[in-house]
């Protein structure tokens, strides 16, 4: 019987063994691509010094550090926080520890947030995030590695479907500032309707310029090429040519699309961003792009999954075999057996079913056998 203090807070929950194993396998699937391809494992503490994780990233106060659990450390007397970003962090390790660490630098990471407050669309309040960050480099190329390396990661997790939308998250102010220019209070309305795609809206904001933008989207060689009537004078080819140059070392390995004024998510990135999908996840799969550390300034390309989200419809892990150690077993049999990837039960009474705990097989003198029905 539940009791009231039994409950969990709301967006809270446990993770039951079968989804705990989903978890944890595409997490190990996840981990194995990023360190096949180079990228060395961090793992900074859940709690850091309040004024240290939500500054080190440009726009973290207003965003995710708002959102942060806050406390005050009995040791320090300062306060603490709860990360609700592992990426902030990674910038910390990359700017102090490994500071002076050959660049590029590829890190990897996996570890739980939190935050105060979800969304409606999203509400858990717990996230397992994963990702890869490449420190020092926020190139084409940099950014061709991270796309590539987020398809293959969430392909090894089992999914399948893979689509990928780009994004070019400074575009309004590189228009503004080269091409169709914007007094500085109109940059932002013409974001806002933008991001609303309403074009009377964008009209009265005086972005009339503008407005072929709210048409440059869908799939990836349609919309790049109306982006690039926009841009007849010039103002975005190096970043144009680019996307061009990230979907051509994508290839077939995913579906292409491009929304060029797309901000939701990608409040830190610069000049590119991209969110991932898979088939059967109403939700983005995860996201990236390129940045600036915040307080170091260095370039960087990276992204995140969200693990919670991609057990949701990654496959069930096989079950391996269950084995029944009885009373006066082979220990050293049963040790083998372990160290060749078997699941051993050790019987602690007598009154033990072996089925009903689930297994499937007993240790006999000639080796695991399989229990009968109803044994």
């Amino acid at each position: 019987m539940t009791k009231p203090n039994d409950l969990l807070p709301e967006g809270l929950e446990d993770r039951l063994p079968l989804e705990a194993a989903r978890i944890t396998a595409a997490m190990r699937a996840c981990l194995d691509v990023l360190g096949a391809h180079g990228y060395d494992r961090v793992r900074p503490p859940l709690l850091e010094f309040e004024a240290s994780l939500a500054g080190r990233m440009a726009g973290a106060v207003t965003g995710e550090g708002r959102a942060m659990f806050r406390f005050v450390d009995p040791a320090s007397l300062r306060t603490l926080a709860l990360r609700s970003d592992m990426t902030p962090q990674i910038g910390r390790i990359a700017a102090t520890s490994l500071a002076t660490a050959p660049r590029p630098l590829r890190l990897a990471y996996c570890g739980d947030t939190v935050v105060i407050k979800a969304s409606q669309l999203d509400p858990a309040r717990e996230r397992l995030q994963l990702g890869a960050e490449l420190i020092g480099a926020d190139s084409v190329a940099a950014a061709g590695e991270a796309v590539m390396l987020a398809i293959e990661a969430l392909k090894a997790a089992g999914l399948t479907g893979i689509s990928v939308d780009f994004t070019l998250p400074d575009l309004v102010d590189t228009l503004a500032e080269k091409a169709f220019s914007l007094d500085p209070e109109q940059i932002e309305a013409v974001r806002r309707e933008l991001d609303t795609k309403d074009a009377g809206g964008l009209k009265a904001a005086g972005g009339a310029a503008y407005l072929p933008l709210l048409y440059a989207t869908g799939p990836f060689a349609a919309a790049l090429a109306a982006l690039r009537d926009v841009d007849a004078g010039g103002a975005l080819k190096s970043r144009l040519d680019g996307l061009e140059a990230i979907a051509a070392h994508i290839g077939d390995a995913a579906r292409i699309t491009l929304d060029p004024t797309e901000r939701h998510g990608f409040e830190y990135q610069s000049w590119f961003g991209f969110t991932l999908y898979a088939e059967g996840l109403r939700r983005a799969a995860g996201r990236g792009g390129t940045y600036r550390i915040a307080g170091s300034n260095e370039p960087a390309t990276g992204f995140t999954l969200y693990l919670d989200r991609l057990a949701d419809i990654a496959p069930q892990p096989e079950a391996k075999p269950l084995i029944w150690l009885p009373f006066g077993h082979d220990r050293t049999a049963a040790a083998a057996l372990r160290a060749g990837g078997a699941r051993t039960l050790s019987q602690l009474a007598e009154a033990e079913d072996p089925a009903m705990l689930g297994c499937t097989h007993i240790l006999t003198d000639g080796g695991p056998t399989e229990l009968e029905p109803g044994a």
